[in-house]
């Protein structure tokens, strides 16, 4: 790779909802970069980026790949990220690490229930986004509506940059209302033709720039004063005005095409250079420095001390452990030395790798504002910071929502014992909302995840790469349990005399329902010396350990915050142990007290279905408990029923809603939060159980 400097590097992801087309617009950006020579095709399985055997199958991305391509003079290194829900994690962990990204939509649909969950991921971290509406080419495609959802069901500030020449099968290309030139493709996907704009289109297209021109220049005090004052306002001012805006989080460029008919590709990595940040363009990195508790700054750098994130783990079955990492001051070299504050441990960097997809391409340097992948690091996980050891930092880890659901699986033989724990924990290793635990009371493996998918996936891959034979159990919800009212005193003596020293520890809690998704907080508010200090650190030990299961049916326990305030102590007797067992039977007393219920998970769901299903399915949604919230006219003569419903009621829902609708439903799902299980629905949980 050529040496680049900071200003022509772009770290980009490609995010939207499953079915929009980032996968075709991602082999089409490496089709037009140079880097492949055929153009990959999801539904003929030879895609780059979905190289898993499993993507292959279902014609879906599970994981997400990192791509580097040169495009004009500039490095971009693409992420390009899953849509379903039960893979969010690897949207989440892409987005940390990004510094832009590009949204895709469907023409027909517009703005569907995963494009709002990205979009609210983007938001928290802050990454500036240009948006494509894609498949124009699609029957009931419709530019307009699909910016106004973006306006609406997003509350953003759309800038139409282009406007589509023909819909539908008639889509043959657009008019840049910046040069007010139109640019039309033809379907092999060779170089664009620049012409005049066609003449029923001219009213259009001038009344529509002269919007674009108004919406950038409101973002600048500048350009608004020469907007009033009728000055002519120039491309570079404007373009210079709307990468500002864009990157501020202030607008969204918005593009057409059709990235399978090969329409528009080029003129959405033309935007990525002009609107999409550099790591220059951010802000410098904050982070804590470990020994003093300081926030510390870091700036993309190659000169400042190093800095960088772990943000996803891979089980190369070649090469073994691959880390991606993206650096954001210094640079991380070969052979050399990299230190892990999280885990206090030095690391050695073994091969440096940039990633291309499946492929690899061996380098010498990650230097600041890079992304890339290393060999050879033993103990980092996700969300590790690597630094300098001299100049520490800490940087903000990435947070993972919890699994909503779990199964067992069991081993058939002896050998597939030893086989399947080591699989289970790699892949563990490469995903953070994936939990395995064995659950003492039926020697079973447990494994959790973020829905039937997530987990028939990692099943998959579990018999498939590491050869397991397993049985596997039937999907079960993952309740919790809490409490419904504040319990002033939750107290506990615990002593025992046994011939020599005895035990003694004794502990007194306060503990209030926490806000959702708070799980178990713990606070010391002992004062006078009741209870020691060095005694503390085992009564939180004893409170976090009997939070794992709860007294009503045994699930862990949330939104629970526990205050010791008193209790006290014997000069012999009391020892660790002692209060660690104190202040696991005053938790449970405290649930006992304070009312416990049962918790469970409630999605936010999504059914599209044709017009003439819709009673038939509004009752099977209220049959499975489900609340209606709403209903939405979509395009083609189909409704969108939004509606709550309890996880619990959606398993086998794939297939009832399939042979209602002959086929023509479909409905997505993810995790909302938790709610109280009324009473008689609760015991009938715990005799199963």
């Amino acid at each position: 790779m050529a040496n680049y400097p900071l200003e022509k590097f772009r770290n980009i992801g490609i995010i939207a909802h499953i079915d929009a087309g980032k996968t075709t617009t991602t082999e089409r950006i490496l089709f037009y970069t140079g880097k492949t020579h055929r153009l990959g095709d999801v539904d003929e399985g030879n895609t780059v980026t979905d190289w898993m055997e499993q993507e292959r199958e279902r014609g879906i991305t599970i994981v997400s790949a990192a791509v580097t391509a040169e495009w004009k003079g500039h490095l971009i290194n693409v992420i390009d990220t899953p849509g379903h829900i039960d893979f969010t994690a690897e949207v989440q962990r892409s987005l940390r690490v990004l510094d832009g990204g590009i949204v895709v939509f469907d023409a027909v649909m517009g703005v569907e229930p995963q494009s709002e969950t990205v979009w609210r991921q983007a938001d928290r971290y802050q990454v500036p986004r240009i948006c494509f509406i894609n498949k124009m080419d699609r029957i009931g495609a419709s530019f307009e509506r699909s910016v106004e959802s973006i306006r609406t069901r997003l509350g953003a500030n759309p800038i139409v940059m282009q406007l589509p020449i023909g819909a539908e099968s008639g889509f043959q290309g657009v008019v840049d209302l910046l040069s007010m030139k139109s640019i039309i493709w033809s379907d092999d996907g060779s170089k664009p033709v620049e012409g005049e704009v066609p003449a029923d289109l001219v009213a259009t297209a001038t009344e529509q720039r002269e919007r674009m021109v108004e919406a950038i220049a409101e973002t600048d005090d500048e350009l608004t004063v020469k907007y009033l004052d009728g000055q002519e306002i120039g491309i570079d001012e404007m373009k210079a005005a709307l990468r500002r805006a864009v990157i501020a989080g202030k607008a969204n460029a918005i593009f057409c095409g059709s990235s399978l008919k090969n329409r528009g590709v080029q003129a959405v990595l033309d935007a990525v250079i002009d609107y999409l940040p550099s790591p220059l363009d951010i802000p410098a990195v904050k982070g804590i420095d470990p020994r003093t508790e300081e926030v510390v700054e870091r700036h993309p750098n190659n000169d400042e001390p190093a800095a960088a994130l772990v943000f996803k783990i891979v089980a190369d079955p070649y090469v073994g452990r691959l880390a991606y990492f993206r650096v954001y001051s210094g640079k991380v070299e070969k052979g050399g030395s990299i230190y892990n504050p999280v885990k206090r441990q030095r690391e050695r960097v073994g091969r440096l790798i940039r990633m291309y997809a499946d492929r690899r391409e061996e380098i010498d340097v990650v230097e600041a504002g890079d992304i890339g992948a290393v060999l050879g690091l033993k103990n980092s996980i996700t969300g590790d910071t690597l630094c300098d050891e001299n100049k520490q930092i800490v940087l903000e880890a990435i947070s993972f929502p919890e699994p909503v659901i779990s199964i067992a699986v069991e081993p058939k033989t002896a050998v597939d014992q030893d086989k399947m724990a080591e699989a289970l924990h790699r892949l563990a290793e490469e995903d953070p909302t994936f939990r395995v635990k064995s659950d003492p009371e039926t020697a079973q493996t447990v494994i959790s995840g973020m829905g039937e998918l997530h987990l028939e996936i990692l099943v998959d891959r579990m018999m498939r790469e590491y050869g397991v034979q397993a049985n596997v159990g039937r999907p079960r919800v993952a309740y919790r349990e809490t409490i419904t009212r504040e319990v002033k005193k939750a107290e506990m003596r615990y002593a025992k005399q046994s011939g020599g020293r005895g035990q003694y520890g004794h502990v007194v809690f306060e503990m209030v329902p926490d806000e959702p998704g708070k799980g178990v907080s713990f606070e010391n508010k002992v004062v006078g010396g009741a209870i020691p200090k060095e005694y503390i650190p085992a009564v939180q030990k004893g409170v976090m350990e009997a939070s794992e299961s709860g007294i009503v049916g045994g699930y862990p326990v949330v939104d629970v915050k526990v205050t010791l305030y008193d209790g006290s102590f014997h000069e012999v007797d009391s020892n660790e142990m002692a209060f660690k067992m104190a202040a696991s039977m005053a938790f449970k007393e405290g649930m006992r007290i304070g009312k416990a219920v049962l918790m469970e998970p409630i999605m936010k769901v999504e059914v599209t279905v044709p017009e003439e299903f819709l009673g038939d399915i509004v009752g099977q949604l209220s049959a499975r408990r489900g609340e209606i919230q709403g209903m939405d006219m979509r395009p083609g003569g189909v409704q969108a029923i939004r509606a709550m419903m309890p996880l619990s009621e959606m398993f086998g829902y794939a297939t009832e809603l399939r042979s209602a609708t002959k086929g023509r439903g479909a409905f997505t799902m993810e995790f909302d939060h938790y709610t109280q299980v009324s009473e008689k629905l609760a015991e009938e949980l715990i005799k199963a159980n």
